[in-house]
């Protein structure tokens, strides 16, 4: 915050500060991408912005979360988060339909609303700084807040209309006005008595506890009255095994807190009612499992379940959530919510009751409940909880180490109803406590704490008397300081201490200042008392302590050595008594005497020498080898003492005496001090305390009444108004009395842990195991356990004894929340630190008296590390109450193993059975197994890369394990490498949990004889097989049949897709089986681990701290556990591997059979897929057809895993993997499903499903018989009937009603074919394997639809091989002869009025429109007559079998490749008028489809739109023929055009539709138009009759037929006209000189 440098540039000046208002606070809101900010409000910590912000949002959103920031504006560096909080929408709406019950009738939801409603920020520790804050990730919302940092008040809704005007508005104040009423507060008291501190890691300087809600109780915040938040300090002891503890005794510190908040009850018990039914619930369903796991009888089962269900029943019925008529501070969200509530619990209470009447399968009733349980804990989430948590910290010294947040809710205390009170209120409950941002997530415990919270309103605090326990002692308390100067005690050499202080030294008091708070008064006056807890002997809380003592020699260079003046010092140098002097303290005995320690850097005789540099009078540093200028030396004496056992009252006797006058003492001004004076002590402070009692009340509840401060020194201080009154904000609150509650009741306990074993712990050491030892942790006692060694499934078999355990406060109470047993296992290592493995906890069992029956039940704990599951541990515990205070009343003492090391006693012990454990491995250098600390090693492999088959092949293994399932320990399976110099290190590791599945009867038949059987067969010699072809027919035929026929047509009609494989479907061949997943997740195949079963075997955790432990290879084998006879006399069973198959390897041949991908993950940014073995790649497609069969050799098992992997082809980078996925061949082979060869559904010796085995049926069914142990199958009547395992089969029974082809193998095959397809066998099929990404790989990146066949090469070779080649498309040519057309639609007037069309025809195949072709123009076609003689060509690929056009074209011009479609081959014939000046007009069209073409008329008299089909048929209807099988048809069809949503008839066309393959065309060519080569058929110049022109081309055929015809008589009229004109005018023009002549006569 950049204000806090000028204020500390203030304050160097003697400014005051004022830290709290130097915030410029705005709120940033974030919802899907979009944010908006409120204005800047600059100094204010408590900031009204009243502004609206308008986010616009579309339901339903990919955001579940509105994020709400609250900043500090800087005007130079970056603004400081001050918190973070998240509205999730998932609480505050209800999309509806969330609740249906039985009724099926949907809910109505509702749109995301809060408030108005306060919502608390946490963030990182209020420490106000101009550093940076290692904590500001808490701020931004990263990890939990650990510290409360303000509220901000929020009201939301939700709009359904249109745009806002502003996104951000001011609220008018008639709103503002309805808000006031939410904002009532009230007062809450909170009172926490800590009962216990322990687990604490390292001792060190004093510890206290400061509990706060919001701001009240936070030592830092200075706006808030002081009051009795924080604990007084105590020193840690340790615990005389590994922890240390607080040592309170039976005064326990407690804090008491006032505030004030909003009275949000009625949110808060309606969620504690439901917290109360869901915990019950768990807990009945708990027992459930348990009793399940257990294998109860059915009585008890039912029993429970009863329990369970009407426990469940009475609940809902008994526990209403509270009515919200006339409830303050309601919301609309409030009331929604309790609709959703009401629903919810409706909905489960009809459930149950549905459950009650008609359940019969526990299993199904589980799922149920848990779902029940998901419910509930839906609706037990409170959006609008403005109570902030209660957080505790843990300060040392000062300094803020360690936190733990309590939601306000669990210990609030309610008077509706008992059950909406918290969970803990009142209750003492365990809270570990965690460091803020722990990078190392909870690895170490700072501390664990027993504390007993009580929240509740300040009117209803006299209910706290009810929950209080022991009494209440309030003290005033400050100590008096003296320092030595010159021998002398006094106040001169105190430097900057007052005389009189607090506990830290830095505040002045006086007792004469002191006040106590209004409503309480002086009891007493001040005593001297010393505090216990801060005096703390070295040897407080150890059984074995070592006193030392430095012996020290000095001498001039080079000259004798000679005691020196101060013969015996500390290790720092100061005086000490000598060896001689110190006596064994009470309740100890030495162990050994005074000798040197030589396990230093010391010669042979002890000493450590070193030089002398004045000023100082003894060396700084020590070295071990004796020089000449050495002046100094010294040696350290040790004596080890123990203490003797029970020997307590000396020891307490002793305590007492210190200082009469109760000064404590201490060389340096800081935290040790000790009661004994030492002569190098310097200063000294004693405690003084005044005891207050309550004026005017009774009850511990008058200890919220302790407001404010006790009083401060003043005076010394300069008489200005103002600093005096700035000072004591300063110190306000720092003296606040402290509050102790005393138990006088305490009770001796006796606690027994049983600690059986754990399992699947982590792998800490490089080896891949640990060395695992436990500390378990009880209150202030622990103990640990022994080591076992390189083991992650540890077997202890260990009771730990607590003998007498202190613990204050009543019996019953502790009953109800027993504190908890924690266990933290360790990885022992000789050399470093132990590393920690996980820590689990466990709730004893109390008893209270003797009598109790009933041991505690051994159950698995689950062990977390780092807040991740690490294993479990079988533990149990139980805590005894000791009434008499000796031991006769406790349980009998469990047996011994060594000298202080107890068994697991009986009936608490899991009951154990001699069992025998045979392992058949297969592959892996050499193997141990261990199994209930028995072991069994096998033979080394001795050179893994030629085989890494085991040379021996059955392990036997006699251990006794647990009669329950539940206790078995897992089996371990170590690989141990054998390598030079005898080193053999385990390589991997791998644990088998549940051995259920591995147990067997052993007296049952074995069917085990199978593989040998199989290895046999391999031994035989290969048959040959004879085909006998009849004669070149047959071929025919068979080409003919190819070509409509493939084995796509198989695959789509197994697949239902009917129109892909109509040739296929009326023949009656076989179908395969598509399975939608892997084979080996069908679940009739049993995975295909029936033969053996692969375990991954993993080593431990690497240097650098990784995630899961590698995976480093696999096992394989198999395992068969079963029960010995405890008599030894008896014979034991039969062994269960008899006959295995030779551990050489075998050679195969492996066809692997690539069908088709399908919605691969794009690579590409185009979205397209480029696969296959890159020269076959197939271009721009995310589902592409493959149809590759690829043939490989191997060696098996070195070769089991086959890799296929998918790639996306790129031009010029490199090829991106899309997914892989991985097949075990070996599984496969040795399978006893017969997965190496799918079984067809017909025996076929020809055609396209010809036998591909290597081994014929018959054959294969006497495998089967031997693998079954059965007698051998024997057929009779010709091979038409066969009697295999007691049965007689018919052929006729499998064939009676299917179509019998020529294809069909002999009758004896058959039959032995149909009768192992009813065995249970793999078929023929196509399997769908998921691709995975090695860089995702829980991500599927697509499917990939295959098959893989194995055959063993000592079989012989195997069938061909199917062709899955995809259909290729054959290339074809349509040859289309328009001739003529009539009846066209005459659509144009001429010049002379006469109607007329140009008429010309165009043509084209759908899919192909780049391709149009038209004929020439017939002009003026006067009676819709149109002769052409053009002939269109169109070639075409066409798929056969599927009856399709492939069309392949480039989507865009800047494409690479072409993109492929199919389409139905049809042909458009469009008939047009030709415009030269407009637009051409359209006059009708047709469109004949090729595979169902409309048969045509042989004269256009009887073309009608009857012979559509989908006009109503005339009574003489054909069926609609195939052009490709026809080849040729000719005839006239009709073309029409839609008016008015009818059709209208537009013309008739003449075609000739002829289809001819690539080889016809070439042999029978033919040119488009009449262009060369003008023939098959040869096409002359249509006779067009002579009106048939265009006029501007042809001038004389315009003036004879179009001008003469109209306007003959016009034309002759005009020339007589112009003749009679001509006459006249020249008759007018002659006149004139002929009149004269006659008149003149010249000639005359």
């Amino acid at each position: 915050m950049d204000d806090s440098i000028t204020q500390s540039i203030k304050e160097a000046f003697g400014g005051q500060e004022n830290k709290k208002n130097l915030v410029d606070p705005f709120v940033e809101a974030w919802f899907a991408g979009k944010k908006l900010c409120t204005q800047i409000i600059e100094k204010n910590a408590n900031p009204e912005w009243n502004q609206q912000l308008n986010l616009q949002v579309k339901f339903p959103s990919m955001c579940d979360r509105i994020k709400l920031m609250v900043f500090d504006w800087d005007r130079l560096t970056g603004n400081d988060a001050i918190g973070t909080t998240y509205l999730d929408l998932n609480q505050i709406a209800s999309s509806g339909g969330e609740v249906e019950g039985e009724t099926g009738e949907s809910e109505m939801g509702f749109l995301p609303s809060f408030g108005p409603c306060y919502i608390n920020l946490y963030g990182s520790l209020r420490e106000f700084s101009g550093l940076p804050d290692p904590f500001d990730d808490l701020n931004l919302g990263k990890g939990e807040g650990a510290a409360y940092r303000g509220r901000i008040l929020v009201e939301l809704s939700t709009k359904l209309d249109g745009k806002p005007d502003k996104s951000v508005e001011e609220i008018p104040s008639d709103d503002l006005l309805v808000v006031q009423k939410y904002l009532r507060r009230r007062k809450f008291c909170l009172c926490a008595v800590f009962h216990s501190a322990t687990m604490i890691q390292e001792p060190g300087e004093p510890i206290q506890f400061e509990v706060s809600l919001g701001n009240y109780g936070n030592k830092m915040d200075l706006t808030c009255k002081p009051l009795a938040s924080s604990t007084q300090y105590s020193c840690a002891v340790f615990d005389g095994n590994n922890y240390y503890y607080l040592p309170w005794g039976d005064t326990k510190p407690v804090v008491a807190i006032t505030s004030f908040w909003e009275d949000i009850s009625h949110r808060l018990d309606s969620l504690n009612i439901l917290l109360f039914i869901s915990n019950r619930l768990q807990v009945n369903l708990n027992a459930l499992k348990f009793a399940v796991q257990f294998k109860a009888t059915d009585a008890r089962l039912v029993e429970i379940w009863l329990k369970l269900i009407n426990q469940l029943m009475e609940d809902i019925n008994s526990f209403k959530i509270p009515d919200l008529e006339g409830k303050p501070n309601l919301t609309s969200l409030d009331l929604q919510m309790k609709k959703l509530r009401d629903k919810a619990l409706g909905s489960i209470m009809e459930g149950a009751k549905h459950l009650f009447e008609e359940a019969t399968d526990v299993n199904k009733c589980m799922s149920v409940i848990e779902g029940w349980l998901e419910k509930l804990a839906q609706i037990a989430e409170e959006p609008q909880n403005s109570m902030p948590d209660v957080v505790i910290w843990m300060l040392r010294g000062g300094k803020r180490i360690a936190y733990a947040r309590v939601p306000a809710h669990q210990v609030l205390y309610s008077s509706y109803c008992e059950q909406a009170c918290g969970q803990y209120c009142g209750k003492t409950q365990t809270v570990f406590m965690q460091y803020p941002l722990d990078a190392k997530k909870g690895l170490k415990i700072p501390v664990k704490i027993r504390v007993n919270m009580w929240l509740g309103l300040a009117a209803e605090e006299k209910k706290f008397n009810h929950y209080a326990e022991g009494v209440f002692n309030v003290f005033a308390e400050l100590y008096e300081n003296q320092a030595q100067v010159l021998g002398k005690w006094g106040t001169t050499g105190l430097l900057n201490r007052s005389k009189f202080s607090d506990v830290t030294g830095k505040i002045k008091l006086k007792q004469e200042y002191f006040m106590p708070p209004v409503g309480w008064e002086w009891e007493g006056d001040w005593q001297v008392d010393p505090e216990k807890t801060l005096l703390s002997e070295a040897d407080a809380g150890h059984t074995e302590f070592v006193d030392e003592v430095y012996e020290n020699e000095t001498r001039f260079p080079g000259g004798e050595w000679k005691v020196a003046a101060e013969p015996y010092t500390d290790v720092n140098g100061e005086k000490v008594p000598g060896p001689t002097e110190i006596g064994c303290p009470p309740g100890w005995k030495w162990e050994d005497n005074w000798n040197f320690d030589g396990n230093r850097a010391v010669d042979e005789k002890g000493w450590e020498y070193g030089v002398t540099i004045p000023p100082d009078d003894k060396p700084k540093s020590w070295v071990a080898c004796e020089k000449m200028y050495h002046v100094h030396r010294r040696r350290r004496m040790v004596r080890p003492r123990r203490k003797i056992p029970g020997a307590k009252a000396a020891d307490a006797s002793k305590k007492d005496i210190g200082d009469v006058e109760g000064w404590e003492y201490s060389s340096l001004i800081g935290w040790k001090f000790h009661r004994q004076q030492k002569s190098s002590d310097s200063f000294r402070r004693r405690r003084w305390r005044r005891k207050m009692a309550p004026a005017n009340r009774v009850g511990a509840s008058a200890i919220f009444k302790l407001e404010g401060a006790l009083g401060v020194d003043m005076e010394g201080k300069s008489d200005e108004k103002g600093t005096q009154a700035e000072s004591s904000i300063k110190q306000f609150g720092a003296n606040t009395p402290t509050v102790s509650c005393t138990f006088d009741q305490t009770n001796a306990y006796h606690l027994r842990v049983y600690v059986y074993q754990a399992r699947n712990l982590t792998a800490l050491d490089s080896d891949s195991f640990s060395d695992p030892y436990v500390h378990v942790s009880f209150l202030h006692h622990s103990q640990t356990t022994e080591t076992v060694k390189s083991t992650l499934n540890p077997t202890w078999d260990q009771s730990l004894l607590f003998k007498n355990i202190q613990i204050y406060g009543d019996p019953q109470s502790l009953t109800q929340n027993p504190p908890k047993v924690v266990m933290e296992i360790f990885d022992s290592d000789q050399v470093g630190k132990d590393e920690m493995l996980g820590r689990s906890t466990c709730v004893p069992l109390v008893k209270l008296t003797s009598g109790m029956d009933g041991s505690p039940k051994l159950l698995w704990e689950p062990v977390t590390h780092r807040k991740a599951p690490a294993g479990e541990i079988l533990v149990a515990a139980e805590l005894i109450l000791k009434s008499k205070g000796d031991e006769t009343e406790l349980p009998l003492v469990p047996p011994k193993r060594g000298e202080k090391l107890y068994m697991v006693p009986q009936g608490v012990r899991p009951v154990v059975q001699l069992t025998a454990i045979e392992l058949a491995p297969v592959t892996s250098p050499s193997l141990v197994v261990e199994c209930g600390g028995e072991r069994v090693q096998t033979a080394v492999i001795k050179n893994m890369k030629k085989c890494p088959n085991f040379p021996g092949n059955v392990l036997f293994l006699k251990v006794l394990l647990p009669k329950e399932e539940m206790y078995t320990p897992p089996i371990v399976l170590k690989i141990i490498d054998h390598r030079p110099f005898g080193r053999k290190p385990v390589v991997g590791q791998c644990t088998i949990s549940s051995l259920e599945e591995f147990r067997c009867d052993p007296y049952v038949a074995v069917t085990e004889v199978a593989v040998s059987s199989k290895a046999s067969l391999m031994a035989a010699s290969p048959r040959d097989l004879h085909i006998n072809i009849e004669d070149g027919r047959r071929q025919l035929l068979e080409a003919q049949e190819k070509e409509t026929v493939d084995w796509w047509s198989k695959f789509y009609a197994s697949r239902g897709e009917r129109e892909k494989c109509r040739p296929y479907l009326d023949k009656g061949y076989d179908t395969l089986e598509v399975y939608e997943h892997e084979l080996e997740n069908v679940s009739e195949f049993m995975g295909l681990t029936d033969f053996c079963k692969t375990f991954k075997l993993q080593r431990g955790k690497n240097e650098s701290d990784g995630e899961d432990p590698s995976v480093v290879g696999e096992f394989k084998g198999c395992f068969k556990i079963y029960p010995l006879p405890d008599d030894p006399g008896v014979p034991p069973p039969p062994r269960q591997f008899r006959e295995l198959p030779d551990s050489v390897s075998q050679e195969c041949v492996v066809r692997i059979y690539v069908v088709q991908a399908i919605d691969l993950q794009p690579k590409d940014n185009n979205g397209s897929k480029c696969i296959d073995d890159r020269d076959h790649y197939l271009p721009n497609t995310v589902n592409p057809v493959f149809g590759r069969m690829f043939e490989m050799t191997c060696f098996l098992p070195q070769d089991k895993d086959l890799r296929i992997a998918v790639y996306d082809f790129d031009l010029l980078t490199r090829d991106e993997k899309v997914g892989e996925t991985v097949i075990d061949v070996e599984n496969r082979f040795l399978s006893y499903f017969g997965s190496n060869c799918g079984l067809p559904q017909t025996y076929c010796i020809s055609g396209p499903n010809q036998w591909r085995d290597q081994l014929k049926p018959s054959q294969i069914l006497e495998h089967h018989a031997r693998l079954k142990g059965l007698s051998p199958p024997r057929s009779e009547d010709n091979g038409n009937t066969l009697s295999f395992a007691g049965r007689l089969y018919c052929l006729s029974d499998f064939e009676g009603n299917k179509e019998i082809h020529e294809h069909l193998g002999p009758p004896n095959e058959r039959i032995a074919l149909h009768v192992l397809r009813t065995q249970g066998l793999v078929p023929e099929h196509v399997e769908t394997r998921t691709l995975y990404s090695t860089f995702q790989p829980t991500l599927p990146q697509g499917k990939l639809q295959m098959w893989v066949d194995i055959f063993p090469k000592s079989l012989g070779p195997p069938g061909p091989p199917f062709d899955i080649s995809p259909r290729k498309a054959k290339k074809h040519f349509l040859r289309v002869i328009v001739w003529n057309t009539t009846d066209v639609v005459l659509d144009e007037t001429s010049i002379t009025g006469e109607n007329m069309s140009d008429i010309y025809v165009k043509g084209w195949m759908a899919g192909m429109e780049d391709d149009k072709q038209k004929t020439d123009v017939h002009y003026r076609s006067l009676d819709g007559d149109g002769n052409f003689n053009w002939r269109f060509v169109f070639g075409f690929d066409y798929l056969p079998a599927e009856q399709l056009c492939l069309v392949s074209k480039k989507e865009h011009f800047w494409s690479l490749d072409k993109s492929e479609f199919r389409v139905p081959p049809k042909l458009i014939v469009q008939i047009w008028d030709n415009d030269k000046f407009s637009l051409d007009d359209y006059l009708g069209a047709i469109e004949l489809d090729l595979q169902h073409l409309i048969n045509p008329s042989k004269s256009p008299e009887k073309c009608s739109l009857s012979m559509l089909p989908d006009m109503p048929p005339p009574a003489k209807s054909e069926q609609h023929k195939s052009l490709f099988d026809q080849k040729s048809v000719r005839g006239w069809w009709p073309c029409y055009m839609e008016k008015d949503g009818k059709k209208e008839i537009g013309g008739k066309v003449e075609l000739t539709l002829e289809i001819v393959n690539e080889k016809e065309a070439d042999e029978r060519p033919a040119g488009k138009g009449r262009d060369e080569p003008n023939m098959n058929p040869k096409l002359d110049p249509p006779k067009r009759p002579e009106t048939s022109f265009f006029w501007f081309t042809n001038p004389c055929k315009t003036c004879k037929f179009i001008v003469w015809r109209r306007f003959k008589w016009l034309f002759i009229g005009l020339v007589l006209l112009i003749l009679v004109l001509l006459f006249v005018g020249i008759l007018l023009y002659s006149l004139p000189n002929y009149i004269s002549m006659k008149i003149v006569k010249p000639f005359n």
